[in-house]
Parts: C-alpha cells; sequence; structure tokens
C-alpha cells in the first residue's frame, strides 16, 4: 500500500512544487526588473552622486559630469560618467587642479547656459565656476564666489542656473529635514561680478518621501521656468532609503521682479522605495529624458533615466 499511497502523492507534490515557484517568481521578478533600470555606476561610500549636469549628448550616448561630496583632501570630487545604450555605465575619474584647495561636500551641480562651464555648489554656499580640459580628465576653476546671505545652520544641497528673459536665473535651496521644511531662493547672477542677488524665497515640504525626508536633495529649471526637484529620505548609511521627482513651480518675470509661483499641491512624478536620489539632470530630444543618480552611501551610485525600460 506504501507505494500505492505514495503514487497518489505525486500530483499533489507537482502542484506544491509549481506553486512554490510562481510564488518565488512573483517576488524575485519585479527586484530584478528593477536592478536592469538602475545601472551601478561605482560602489562604497566614496563615490555617491550629489549632482550631475549634462557633458555631451550623440545619438543614445549621454556622458555626465557629477560631483561626490567627499570632505578629506584625497578622496575623489568629480567624475565623468557614460551611459551608451544598454551597456555598463563607464566611470572615469575628473582630477580637482592641485594648485586649488578641494572643496568640501559639494552637493550640486549646474551647466552654465550659454558657457562651455559648469558651476559647483557646496554645502556651506560656495560656488565653483569650473571648466573641464579637453581630454575631459581634469578641470580648471575659473572663479569662485559665496552665496548671499546664507542663513546658519544650512544645508545648501541644490543649485541651479537657467537663461530666463535674457538673465541668468539662480535658484538654490537649503534641504531641510523632517518637520523643518526646505527652503528654495532665487536670484539673478552676474557673472562678471561673481555674485548673486537674491530677491525671494519660499518654504517647501513635500508629500512623500516622510520620516527621515530631506525635501530637497537636488533640482533643476528648465527654459519655461518650470522647477523639478528630487526628495530623498536617509536612515543611515546602509538605508533603507527612498526618493521622489516633483514638479514644484515656476519661476519667471513679473516686470522686473522675479517670481515664483508654487504650486500648493504637489505631485510626484516618480517614486522610488530602494535608492536615495541627489542628482537630477534634464536632456532634451528623443533620447533624453529625466535623468537621476543616486548617493546610496555605502551600497555606492545608481544612474537611471526615468521610464527607461
Amino acid at each position: 500500500m506504501y507505494p500505492s499511497a505514495a503514487l497518489k502523492n505525486v500530483p499533489r507534490l507537482f502542484k506544491l512544487i509549481i506553486v512554490c515557484v510562481t510564488i518565488f517568481g512573483a517576488l524575485i521578478i519585479p527586484q530584478q526588473v528593477q536592478a536592469q533600470d538602475w545601472r551601478p555606476v561605482r560602489g562604497g561610500i566614496l563615490y555617491g552622486i550629489s549632482g550631475m549636469a549634462l557633458v555631451e549628448q550623440q545619438g543614445n550616448s549621454l556622458d555626465f559630469l557629477i560631483v561626490h561630496d567627499n570632505k578629506k583632501k584625497d578622496e575623489p570630487r568629480l567624475a565623468i560618467i557614460s551611459l551608451q545604450g544598454k551597456q555598463p555605465v563607464k566611470y572615469s575619474p575628473v582630477k580637482w587642479p592641485e594648485n586649488t584647495e578641494a572643496p568640501i561636500d559639494l552637493e550640486s551641480l549646474t551647466s552654465v547656459p550659454n558657457k562651455k562651464s559648469f558651476m559647483a555648489l557646496s554645502s556651506a554656499g560656495k560656488a565653483y565656476e569650473i571648466k573641464l580640459n579637453s581630454r575631459n580628465t581634469s578641470i580648471s576653476v575659473l572663479q569662485k564666489f559665496d552665496l548671499p546671505k546664507v542663513p546658519q545652520g544650512s544645508n545648501i544641497e541644490a543649485f541651479a542656473l537657467q537663461n530666463i528673459d535674457n538673465k541668468l536665473v539662480a535658484i538654490w535651496a537649503h534641504r531641510g529635514e523632517a518637520a523643518q521644511p526646505g527652503i528654495i531662493y532665487w536670484g539673478v547672477l552676474d557673472l562678471d561680478k561673481s555674485q548673486i542677488t537674491q530677491t525671494g524665497s519660499a518654504n517647501l515640504k513635500v508629500p512623500f518621501p516622510s520620516g527621515n525626508v530631506r525635501h530637497i536633495s537636488d533640482l533643476k529649471v528648465d527654459p519655461t521656468g518650470i522647477i523639478f526637484i528630487t526628495s530623498a529620505s536617509d536612515a543611515g548609511d546602509d538605508g533603507p532609503f527612498q526618493s521622489a521627482v516633483c514638479a514644484i513651480g515656476a519661476v519667471g518675470f513679473r516686470g522686473q521682479e522675479i517670481v515664483l509661483k508654487q504650486n500648493p499641491q504637489l505631485v510626484p512624478l516618480y517614486r522610488s522605495n530602494y535608492r536615495k536620489i541627489e542628482g537630477l539632470e534634464l536632456v532634451p530630444g528623443a533620447n533624453g529624458g529625466v535623468v537621476v543618480g543616486t548617493d546610496d552611501e555605502n551600497l555606492g551610485s545608481y544612474v537611471y533615466v526615468l521610464g527607461e525600460q
């Protein structure tokens, strides 16, 4: 009777195996898909992306300059990352000039409109206009200056420049944290005088993430004045992390005055329950998109073109 009883149980055993495989597949496949979407850049806490700006776009090939928020002298500050089709991301270090003191805690990066240069910003509000050399292996520092009237205790994590109505508009932001709102500032930059004239500010809280949220971890402004921000939640060097991308409103001129028309109901355009987004860039054209980079602390850095499959 034992053999016949065993044979009767074989179909049930197969059914159990099929159910287990199906459940396992349902659990693991979404994580694999997500892992394919996010492309690893570099491992380790020294290689997080805290800001990014487009260097060159050719067909489906994108090159970005990125900044790392390191503080010690010999730690990396800059790199070029290259995205070409589905190939692995190429990471190429960029040297900070030896005759210029390395910045502490670079948190943001933007291109300078109508110039072949970039502006990097530290969390303390010190701006560095930099230019890549012909081989993109090092930079020269063209000028450096401080943001105006940075309140004590501020942590500036976002900075962007845009040419609006033929004026160079600067937008920067204190990140805020938890119940403390982020603060967005705006003004006009005079490059010749190395001076920003601040004309306004506004508080901002995001609906997602919550908890250990940093309301503004980066921002960019498009040519029409629309401001896109990233927000991030950081529970520690090993996560867990959460992030979102939102459009928070638009800046423009009312007469000679710059004004911000703020969206009172923020809509998350993208959410991540796994990554800490601190870099954002807007790339125009058919092969462009909203590109984000992460500072996942001990887990290193990743990059993603939103919606890319």
